[in-house]
């Protein structure tokens, strides 16, 4: 629930009264800096772990219960199973304000089941699941910079919390609308969003498109395609007249909308009139209001296919997520930290093996990026992510790191390449040091954390946050259940099964 803009301020105004921007902030980062160093290799650990677990969203049971695990040791305090998702885990350390959360997901990818360090297609598990965008790496770099940050806490006496959400099935755009409904960003001041890539940068602006997911079924009566087909009520040809009805209507959207769809039902055999046909859109664009105008579009076509075929439709909400709202003011200072941190440096054998792999992918030849990337507004990408909900009530910023070979996208299985690398180790360590020395100017800076609700209360308001969850929809929880449960006895042969504890 978001605050008003007096209230919020109000608030904000107290801390800085309470908390005057300490002499000695260098001196708090270098020992975050340095609780960083000396458990890079548990990072690490705790990181490639997950990435064996391989797990679906919604089904990251084993990585939940190494991360609540590890936190829990770690003095964190951790709830596991909130929202109604028994994979989602929020962490804390600490009280009271300010209070700056990490919000990241660490979900595997259907059929990304891969070798590490083989550039070559090679499966641990056939058509078995993997992390072929890297996510597992952001269970070792969130974990790692909160305990840094924790570290500080309690050398320097700092008051606050500091706290850790991972949200299940990113990659199905799922769980965060559930997790803000749930009310838990209502007191925090402040997010970071945490995700791999190539680079070691932040940005400000709207991210990402605005989505929403759902699956049309439609309901006719069956009859024998050859002896009596006029006694049939087609439902696959409803399917098909939306499908045909939609692309009629694309001449006039705007040019920024995208659609796309995959029909999941679709008839038994061809003799068979069909009584049941399904199909699943994702309909997205550059805001949710104007997502929302296509998708209203979308029903009235399902309910002109159901008419014309003399069959009934119901509609299934299935995901929504609005583009990521990230702040220019702590894009700035999370700036700062990485210009401090800088990229890692790469050896002649890692930038070799970057070479390598661009070239068998058929991409530049560039190796590995050198220098982090200039602070700027980036360029509103057409991918969407469910944690964009959250930036809508509460200030946010986006840290990315250097843990993945540049010109190799994701959601496709050459990303799990790279994972447990020491490619992706050595970014990690950059990425917690950012997020850690982040997170500390969130918190010992009053100014800035004004600074930062003052711009969100005004870009916030320019396209005013609704969800698109129905108040009675409950979480999925069974999916990709039976997908994972296929291949899950086979890929415990290759669980680490080791204990993570920083020190």
């Amino acid at each position: 629930m978001m605050r008003g803009v007096g209230s919020s301020l109000a608030v904000l105004a107290l801390i800085g009264a309470l908390l005057p921007l300490p002499a000695n902030a260098d001196e708090r980062k270098q020992l975050a800096f340095d609780v960083v160093e000396r458990n890079a290799e548990q990072m690490a650990l705790l990181s490639d772990s997950i990435f064996y677990f391989g797990e679906l969203g919604m089904q990251e049971f084993e990585s939940t219960k190494l991360l609540k695990d590890t936190l829990e040791a770690a003095g964190f305090k951790v709830e596991l199973g909130g929202a109604g998702m028994p994979t989602n885990l929020w962490a804390e350390y600490g009280s009271g304000r300010p209070k700056i959360a990490i919000v990241t997901e660490i979900d595997a990818l259907p059929g990304g089941s891969q070798t590490p360090g083989t550039y070559e297609r090679k499966p641990m598990v056939k058509d078995g699941p993997g992390h072929m965008e890297g996510h597992n790496t952001h269970g070792g770099v969130a974990s790692a910079a909160a305990f840094a940050v924790k570290q500080v806490m309690q050398r320097h006496n700092m008051p606050g919390t500091v706290a850790i959400s991972f949200g299940p099935a990113e990659e199905q755009l799922v769980s965060r609308p559930y997790i803000v409904r749930a009310g838990y960003f209502r007191d925090v001041d402040a997010i970071i969003y945490l995700h791999i890539q190539d680079s070691l940068a932040t940005g400000y602006g709207v991210q990402n498109y605005a989505a929403i997911s759902s699956t049309f079924t439609f309901h006719g009566k069956t009859a024998h395609g050859a002896v009596n087909p006029w006694d049939g009520k087609d439902a696959v040809d409803a399917v098909v007249l939306m499908d045909m009805g939609f692309d009629k209507l694309r001449e006039h959207l705007r040019p920024t909308y995208r659609a796309h769809r995959t029909i999941t039902v679709g008839g038994i055999q061809p003799n068979i009139i069909a009584d049941t046909g399904q199909i699943w859109w994702f309909v997205r664009d550059q805001s949710m209001p104007e997502a929302k105008q296509t998708y209203d579009k979308l029903l009235k076509i399902a309910e002109g296919a159901a008419l014309m075929t003399g069959t009934t439709w119901d509609v299934k909400y299935a995901a929504s997520a609005w583009p990521q709202l990230v702040n220019k003011s702590i894009a700035e200072a999370i700036q700062k930290n990485i210009d401090v941190v800088g990229v890692p440096k790469w050896s002649e054998e890692e930038q070799r093996f970057a070479r390598d792999f661009q070239k068998f992918a058929e991409k530049p030849q560039l190796g590995l990026r050198t220098e982090p990337v200039p602070l700027g507004g980036r360029r509103q990408a057409t991918s969407s992510n469910d944690n964009g909900d959250v930036s809508w009530v509460v200030p946010a910023g986006m840290v990315n790191f250097p843990a993945s070979v540049p010109g190799i996208g994701y959601h496709e299985w050459k990303a799990a390449v790279t994972p447990v690398s020491s490619i992706s180790h050595k970014g990690q360590v950059a990425g917690a040091k950012v997020l850690a020395g982040s997170i500390l100017d969130l918190m010992s800076s009053p100014e800035l954390l004004q600074k930062a609700r003052a711009e969100f209360e005004v870009e916030s308001k320019k396209v005013p946050y609704f969800s698109l969850l129905p108040p009675e929809v409950q979480p999925p929880l069974d999916l990709n259940r039976a997908e994972m449960e296929k291949y899950r006895s086979e890929m415990r042969k290759s669980y680490l099964n080791k204990t993570v504890r920083f020190q």
